[in-house]
């Protein structure tokens, strides 16, 4: 992208503080994972709550979003937790709210509930049971970091997304200007 993506504003409101705000809305407790915690402290809501993200044992720099996401996931304690990429600009809250009264129905031995794009699993924008943490754990300790190949050694179930506009996020400059240009 060329710059931070969660701190890109969308209808004046960094795409961080967006995300978080909604999150906070649906579900409460809301922590961000980021090694940069100074850059984030200033725009977040009061009620986000920061986790440092830190390079595992023997490495010097973080990992990225799977072991980011195990490093959050060690300090919570619901059942489900949801899981969101910072650059989400159409996500809502209704949506999300919907999402949730879908948990009921999800099956026991499930560990994630997550949209199915055209590219396998949206595992940025869904929930995972805490308890697939060692799971999670062992993977990483395994020398995995891809979200794809260990969801693909796990029971997932898709949540069905009504707006799939929701699933959107900036990756590229390109995408970027398209989505300034649609609003």
């Amino acid at each position: 992208m060329g710059e931070d993506k969660a701190l890109i504003s969308f209808q004046d409101v960094p795409l961080l503080r967006r995300v978080s705000e909604i999150a906070i809305a649906c579900v409460g407790e809301v922590y961000v994972v980021t090694p940069w915690l100074e850059r984030y402290q200033g725009i977040l809501p009061r009620d986000c709550q920061l986790i440092q993200e830190v390079p595992l044992p023997g490495e010097t720099k973080p990992h990225g979003p799977l072991v980011g996401f195990a490093q959050g996931l060690a300090h919570l304690q619901a059942d489900w937790v949801l899981l969101l990429a910072c650059d989400l600009p159409w996500l809502h809250q209704a949506e999300v709210q919907e999402w949730m009264g879908n948990l009921t129905e999800v099956s026991e031995e499930v560990i994630a509930f997550l949209p199915r794009g055209s590219k396998g699993w949206e595992p940025l924008c869904g929930f995972y049971r805490r308890e697939c943490l060692p799971l999670l754990n062992d993977f990483i300790n395994r020398g995995g970091r891809s979200f794809q190949r260990w969801l693909s050694q796990h029971l997932v179930q898709e949540l069905p997304v009504s707006d799939t506009q929701v699933l959107f996020n900036c990756n590229t400059p390109e995408e970027l200007k398209q989505l300034k240009m649609k609003n």
